[in-house]
């Protein structure tokens, strides 16, 4: 199957977008038990649980073959709908998908897509769309990225082997759509070190970030191997936001690099500055994003009730239109017809009858204008 190409659209502000994998059992029991919860607790205004066939109906944005993860069929669509900051709406899609490759004796896993789009500029203080859906338990594996070993909510130490190191930095870039951060530790933190810097993002900001981070002994080939993969170095005991690639506008490595990140807890404030200011920059929509929001858009079903009277009003509108138009069109035919049969009569000077043979003829054909030509084509024949 071919790969969706590049997209050259810029992710609108409005939009929050992430794509990763459930690594447990019945990942779609997990989310169906969330949004119940979520529902009775009134987080969320409504849902629904649909079958992509069923979604497929309304809509052709939702192919079984599941565009947004070539190779892959899609198994579920969630939707979903909430209200921030007093009555901004929020619209989530989620669709889970069969993965384009399984690990060996993992009959489990399944890929997931969710967009979701507010009313207004997304703002990072508003709830994560994924723990809308997603459990926000650690007991819940749904948070792996695309690329294999690297997830959200905890950090991520860097391979050992210079090779392995390199080709990760390539799939994190290329493949993820999440914002990935490496952070240097210049001596072995302690159990508050340990903690994720991206803990202290705020919550829908929290889980676009994917946290790496270099052991002590690894400054100079983790450094290496940035510079030599993506043009930007790690200063020892410091922290660099990676560009994506291909790489948008407005990124310096300088402008996101950071010198000291202090892992003892506290709140690093100027990384967490960096991150924000890097998430704010315009930036194309990664390869299946610009699907997932059309679908959002096109493929929305979860109406309210307002919609609904709205939807029904059209539906209406559309019904009587098209029995306007069927109605003028047989006055049109009847008109037609009567035309016909006057330009017979006249053209027989009344001597033919109904029963004669042009006009039994005439009356057989559908198209009155075949009547008629067919009928004073009868009347100029020689043999007359």
């Amino acid at each position: 199957m071919a790969k969706n190409s590049p997209s050259s659209t810029t992710a609108p502000d409005t939009a929050w977008i992430g794509r990763g994998r459930h690594l447990g059992p019945e990942p779609e029991r997990d989310v169906r038990r969330n949004l119940i919860a979520l529902k009775a607790a009134g987080v969320i205004d409504d849902f629904l649980d649909l079958d992509p066939v069923e979604a497929a109906r309304s809509t052709d944005l939702f192919p079984r073959d599941g565009s947004a993860d070539p190779g892959s069929s899609a198994r579920r669509v969630f939707e979903a709908r909430w209200r921030v900051t007093g009555n901004v709406t929020v619209r989530a899609q989620l669709t889970t998908y069969e993965p384009e490759s399984r690990p060996v004796g993992n009959d489990s896993e399944v890929a997931w897509v969710l967009a979701a789009e507010a009313e207004r500029a997304w703002e990072a203080s508003w709830p994560s769309p994924a723990t809308m859906f997603w459990p926000d338990s650690d007991h819940v594996a749904w948070d792996h990225d695309k690329v294999p070993g690297v997830r959200l909510r905890r950090t991520n130490h860097l391979p050992k082997d210079d090779g392995e190191l390199r080709r990760l930095l390539r799939d994190c870039t290329r493949q993820s759509w999440f914002i990935h951060v490496v952070v240097h530790e210049a001596m072995t933190p302690d159990t508050r070190g340990q903690r994720p810097v991206t803990a202290f993002l705020p919550p829908s900001l929290k889980h676009r970030v994917i946290e790496h981070r270099a052991t002590p002994e690894q400054a100079l080939i983790a450094d290496f191997a940035m510079k030599r993969e993506l043009g930007v170095g790690l200063p020892r005991g410091g922290a660099v936001v990676l560009p994506p690639a291909p790489q948008g506008p407005g990124y310096d490595p300088e402008r996101f690099t950071v010198g000291d990140v202090f892992l003892d807890g506290t709140e690093p404030t100027a990384l967490l500055q960096k991150i924000t200011d890097f998430a704010s920059l315009p930036r194309p929509l990664p390869d299946g994003a610009e699907q997932a929001l059309a679908r959002l858009r096109q493929g929305w079903h979860l109406l309210t009730p307002d919609e609904e009277l709205v939807h029904a009003r059209a539906m209406v509108t559309q019904y009587a239109e098209a029995l306007k138009a069927m109605t003028a069109s047989c006055d049109l035919y009847r008109e037609a017809a009567e035309s016909a049969h006057a330009a017979l009569a006249e053209a027989t000077s009344g001597h033919s009858t109904p029963g004669t043979p042009a006009l039994a003829a005439a009356e057989q054909d559908t198209s009155p204008l075949n009547t008629l030509t067919k009928t004073l084509a009868f009347f100029r024949r020689p043999d007359r």
